[in-house]
């Protein structure tokens, strides 16, 4: 018997320890998982402190910043600042992230073939090591990212009473509603939460008295999502929301004029029903700082007065609807913004000032609003708007050409640059745009531009300014500063014109504080306009088209690629060679290929040196990067001694003596050999004159002469390979910091 059981006791523990073994195997096996990341995700994106992940292949490219050296800011691509510390190369593997606290002073350097940039300062940091997990750390298998969205929850559909019944009483006990004796309104003011959902919502209370009321005229009811209401279902799919704040005023039936019975419609799914619509949409007013406006209508006799109260975007989900409703009541003034009743309802189109203007050829692409938030009247005056300002450009193939994209959860194109090729076809076209809906997805409108609408297919015309004209009410529901710096250097000249912009008490809703500033192509005023009201809107028409005909002004058309003249010095001297010259010249070829190159873009010039000099081509001669091939391939050997100095002085004077005003002067001097004379003075006076000079010294050349041709610092602007045949390599890395160089340019 004991035999028994001790056998049966024995088994059993040989089982447990059996399932314990597997359950542990199964455990470390799940561990073993290791979530993949993309090239140009950003530590910053990921929430999780602490993972490991694997990158993929072919993360080593310039366009995958890196801010830092060791300790890198988490603004920078987390696989190519693992190739900048060597933890992994170009074909990608498994890393350690951990994120640390920010601080003062990234700098910037050039290892393992990524060049990180400095930083002054960031608000988090990161560190990269190898990629084995540490004792005691459990790793997530699935990586948490900022820019997740809400997960929305679909209710069962509820009879007409049944939903009434549960707006009143989520609303009773969820809101504080401040009532005055203004009229017959009442005025409410509802506090988001970070994540809303259709079933809750906290309220703000202010210090005045408040009171709490359930009648179904002054109270606003909470739509819930149902089959029948898609509209709202795709609203709330769609937001991401944030803290903000709502402010309506609601309006009893009995001031409500006939014409605009549907609107209130939208505030109770039962009048919804009665009138056939379905419009569940987020409507705001005017800033909070504005008067009461009233604008006269016609064949009424009545005059409309538009509430002060206004509708920030906190949210779009069904359980943050506001609805923006107009009192009519005889005997109000007009709002004093210039326009007459006629202007606002019949505007009068402008007269061109730039028909066929070859001094405005630009091609203009405008974001247009089309989020909920602005309403339906405002975008019939945005509208207006547009065809005012094609008006007055005067559309035409020899000058500019106009394009629109509409945004809201996602941009799309209405028409392109090809479309029309006059003001009138361009007006009309305005005309049907029909609202699209949604949040006001500014950063995502620009990266849509970006990629999608300056194309040669689309009608882009290589030698016009491009040029984004942003329109935003109030502030962008997402972050625009990564895409607009995309933007701009591409070449694309952003302007911001802001309608109805944040008061002081609506600041803290914006997600970035200064998004104007950090978008614009330049931050000196010229690039952005704040208009207070929409209906003062028609006052910024001529003043935005002299700017974006003002082409001398449009800096950001200017990229590293197309804005500078470029002279090459080449060492034609006698130890140089036949064959080795041949290896030179494909090497100025392979630099000059990569630039755009035309009379008004990047041009090329070459002198070639021993004891003399002589200018093999000058900056007008080529302007067609055929022509600059073909010059640089017919450049025959000279031979002879090396006088570098002597050749700087020359360059100086029959090249970039002639280099236009708003060319960057760079200067690559290309030498095998220590000079016979000296070449400090003449770079020193180069370099006072404004020429960027880049030394490339192969085989004997002398290091200290080439740190004194380059322009500081020296580590940025000198280069030295053993063999001509090396020189390759450097084609590369010479263009990358020049266009690094172009970019740190201040922005003001």
């Amino acid at each position: 018997m004991k035999v028994t059981v001790i056998a049966t006791f024995f088994g059993v523990f040989l089982l447990c320890t059996y399932a314990a073994k597997e359950a542990t195997r199964k455990t470390k096996k799940a561990k073993l998982y290791v979530p993949q990341i993309d090239c140009d995700v950003k530590a910053g994106k990921i929430i999780n402190p602490e993972f490991i992940a694997k990158c993929p292949p072919g993360c080593q490219d310039v366009k995958y910043r890196v801010y830092g050296t060791d300790i890198y800011a988490s603004f920078s691509s987390v696989c190519n600042a693992a190739i900048h510390s060597g933890i992994i190369d170009n074909t990608g593997g498994k890393i350690l992230v951990q994120k640390v606290a920010g601080h003062s002073g990234y700098r910037g350097s050039f290892s393992n073939g990524v060049r990180s940039l400095s930083l002054p300062r960031w608000r988090e940091s990161f560190l990269v090591s190898e990629g084995k997990p540490r004792k005691g750390v459990t790793y997530p298998s699935t990586l948490e990212y900022s820019s997740s969205k809400s997960t929305i929850v679909k209710s069962e559909p509820k009879k007409p009473e049944q939903d009434l019944k549960a707006m009143k009483s989520a609303d009773t006990a969820n809101a504080s509603e401040k009532t005055s004796e203004q009229g017959d309104t009442i005025h409410k003011e509802h506090q988001t939460p970070p994540v809303p959902t259709p079933a809750t919502q906290m309220a703000t209370t202010t210090p005045t008295p408040t009171t709490t009321t359930t009648d179904p005229s002054t109270t606003m009811p909470k739509p819930t999502t149902t089959a029948a209401t898609t509209r709202t279902t795709t609203l709330a799919a769609a937001a991401k929301t944030r803290p903000g704040l709502h402010r309506f005023r609601n309006i009893g039936s009995s001031n409500v004029h006939p014409a605009y019975s549907s609107v209130v419609a939208a505030a109770s799914r039962q009048v919804q029903t009665a009138q056939g619509r379905g419009q569940n949409t987020a409507f705001r007013g005017t800033s909070t700082s504005a008067s009461n406006r009233n604008i006269l209508q016609p064949n009424t006799g009545l005059q409309r007065q538009e509430p002060v109260a206004a509708f920030r975007r906190a949210a779009a989900s069904p359980a943050h609807l506001a609805v923006e409703t107009d009192l009519w009541k005889p005997g109000l003034s007009l709002f004093d913004t210039g326009f007459s009743s006629k202007e606002k309802l019949n505007p009068k189109p402008l007269e061109s000032i730039s028909q066929g203007n070859p001094n405005c050829k630009v091609d203009l692409s405008f974001l247009m609003d089309g989020s909920w938030s602005i309403g339906k009247r405002r975008f019939e005056l945005q509208k207006q708007f547009l065809g005012n300002v094609a008006q007055a450009l005067g559309i035409s193939s020899a000058g500019p050409l106009m394009g629109i994209v509409q945004y809201g959860d996602d941009p799309s194109t209405e028409f392109n640059l090809k479309t029309y090729g006059n003001s009138k076809d361009v007006r009309n076209a305005i005309e049907k745009i029909a609202q699209k809906g949604g949040l006001s997805s500014v950063g995502k409108a620009l990266s849509f531009v970006n990629k999608n609408f300056f194309l040669d297919a689309n009608g882009n015309r290589g030698g016009a300014p491009n040029v984004v004209v942003v329109m935003v009410d109030g502030w962008p529901t997402d972050r625009v500063e990564e895409a607009s710096r995309l933007a701009r250097e591409s070449g694309i000249n952003i302007f911001f014109i802001t309608i109805e912009a944040a008061a002081e008490s609506e600041k803290q809703n914006v997600i970035e504080p200064n998004f104007v500033d950090k978008a614009v192509c330049r931050t000196n005023g010229f690039y952005s306009i704040n208009v207070p009201s929409w209906f003062s809107l028609h006052k910024v028409v001529q003043p935005l088209v002299k700017r974006v005909c003002d082409t001398d002004q449009l800096v950001c058309s200017k990229t590293c690629l197309n804005s500078a003249d470029i002279g090459f010095v080449i060492d034609g001297s006698s130890s140089v060679g036949t064959s080795n010259f041949r290896t030179v010249l494909q090497f100025v070829a392979n630099i000059s290929k990569e630039f755009e190159i035309s009379d008004t873009d990047t041009r090329i010039g070459a002198v070639q040196y021993t004891y003399e000099q002589r200018l093999e081509f000058s900056f007008d001669k080529y302007s067609t990067k055929q022509d600059v091939l073909s010059a640089i391939k017919r450049i025959s050997y000279w031979s002879g001694g090396t006088s570098t100095g002597a050749a700087i002085s020359y360059a100086s004077e029959q090249l970039f003596s002639k280099s236009k005003p708003n060319k960057r002067k760079i200067m690559i001097l290309i030498t095998d050999g220590r000079s016979y004379d000296d070449v400090r003075v003449p770079a020193m006076a180069a370099h006072q004159n404004g020429v960027i000079a880049y030394s490339v010294g192969v085989a004997w050349a002398a290091q200290d002469e080439l740190e004194a041709i380059a322009t500081d610092p020296d580590k940025e602007h000198a280069f030295f390979v053993d063999e001509f045949d090396n020189l390759y390599r450097f084609v590369n890395q010479l263009i990358q910091n020049i266009c690094t160089e172009f970019n740190s340019q201040p922005r003001n």
